[in-house]
């Protein structure tokens, strides 16, 4: 087989399904994106890596998946953890397409049936509440900050893999005169959870799928991480 990048905008589809040969849970999971023949294939690998990190870290919990676009970090966080009962996916727009690639999900794993629940809506709208897990792929600029404030405001967990950091309308803080202003404003992000009592860790996801591979977990309390 040709090349096959990872953090190409190339859309999966049925001639694809081959690529996925194997019994693993990742193969699984990309078969069904592929026969949903909807989602790019970058999405697929930035959902899996940010799913599988977070839930070395936080289990259980209703997941929220903030800024979603095709929700498919909440059906993983889903199937890496089915003591979550379920998921809210929220976007200001959700794509149709969202839910074929939903349906055909729900099709390989019907324990996820009902548990999945998409919401057009503002981010600054959803209740969180604190036992809930939030997360969210490339919220873009302040975005992310949306997103970090829905769970201060409930004291829940939150992970966050941002992108598309602007200086004009994001905190970089004072450290902009030592680090890149992108990493800065991720930085005064990471700052933002410890001064508010969360514990915080700093990973990245392989730079390959995408350059924007920063990501940030905090649990409140101070809780183990």
């Amino acid at each position: 087989m040709t090349e096959f990048a990872h953090g190409s905008r190339s859309k999966l589809t049925e001639r694809d399904v081959p690529r996925f040969a194997s019994e693993s849970l990742f193969d699984r999971i990309a078969r069904a994106v592929c026969r949903a023949d909807c989602l790019p294939r970058k999405e697929l690998y930035e959902a899996w890596e940010v799913a599988r990190r977070v839930r070395r870290k936080v289990r259980g919990g209703r997941v929220l998946d903030l800024a979603c676009g095709h929700g498919l970090l909440a059906h993983i966080m889903l199937l890496l953890d089915d003591t979550s009962a379920s998921a809210l996916a929220v976007d200001t727009r959700i794509p149709q397409s969202a839910h074929a690639l939903s349906a055909e999900l729900v099709r390989t794993w019907p324990r996820l049936a009902s548990r999945i629940e998409f919401r057009s809506a503002p981010i600054e709208s959803v209740a969180a509440q604190a036992a809930d897990l939030i997360v969210s792929v490339h919220a873009c600029g302040a975005l992310t900050d949306k997103v970090l404030s829905v769970a201060l405001n409930a004291g829940a967990a939150i992970a966050v893999l941002p992108c598309c950091q602007d200086a004009r309308i994001c905190d970089a803080g004072p450290i902009a005169g030592w680090l890149d202003r992108p990493l800065a404003i991720d930085v005064m992000r990471a700052q933002r959870l410890a001064a508010a009592g969360y514990s915080v860790a700093t990973q990245t996801i392989p730079a390959e799928i995408t350059p924007k591979n920063r990501l940030l977990i905090g649990l409140p309390q101070r809780s183990p991480i």
